[in-house]
């Protein structure tokens, strides 16, 4: 008897003591959502600020958001790559100095939360202009990579392509068709 006892009132304090790690485990993850919450508040203001930038062919504020390092590395919608936030900037200022009437929409914006100190962002986007006259268009996808510097978040990493690439562009057989996924 004294041991049923005995294990009954062991049952009823594990039961407590899980019902109390619980309760702990809840309360921790509330105040984490709550600082992802708060960031990536943040990181999607400096993306706002990034596709204002373009908009309004502000070649200081889009340089602004990204971090001004020569290790900032960007894979461009034309498939080169430009190595450096110095470069970057000179490429903005010659191309930004020739276009006019930017209109940029980005659709399907996503922020994920890479640890308390990482997060990407992705998009889609179409972009209307004119450049040196000449109406032009184009639609893509877009990833950035956003890194908190001090408490500021800084774009580290671009990568755009298109969503229609060219025919010409080399592609893997297997991958020129869409492949359907079942429901």
């Amino acid at each position: 008897m004294i041991k049923k006892l005995s294990f009954v009132a062991f049952l009823i304090l594990a039961s407590g003591s899980f019902v109390l790690a619980q309760r702990t485990t809840k309360a921790k993850t509330v105040t984490v959502t709550t600082i992802q919450t708060v960031d990536s508040k943040s990181v999607r203001a400096a993306f706002d600020k990034l596709i204002e930038g373009i908009r309004t062919t502000d070649v200081v504020m889009v340089t602004g958001v990204y971090q001004n390092s020569p290790n900032t590395l960007y894979f461009n919608n034309n498939g080169t790559v430009t190595r450096g936030w110095e470069q970057d900037k000179k490429n903005r200022e010659s191309l930004y100095k020739n276009a006019s009437d930017v209109k940029l929409i980005v659709r399907d914006v996503r922020v994920e939360m890479l640890g308390i100190s990482g997060a990407l962002v992705t998009c889609l986007w179409t972009q209307t202009q004119e450049y040196n006259g000449t109406p032009e268009s184009a639609s893509g996808r877009m990833s950035v990579v956003f890194k908190k510097i001090g408490k500021d978040w800084k774009a580290i990493h671009l990568h755009t392509s298109p969503d229609r690439p060219d025919a010409t562009r080399p592609v893997f057989p297997s991958e020129r068709q869409p492949i359907s996924v079942p429901n």
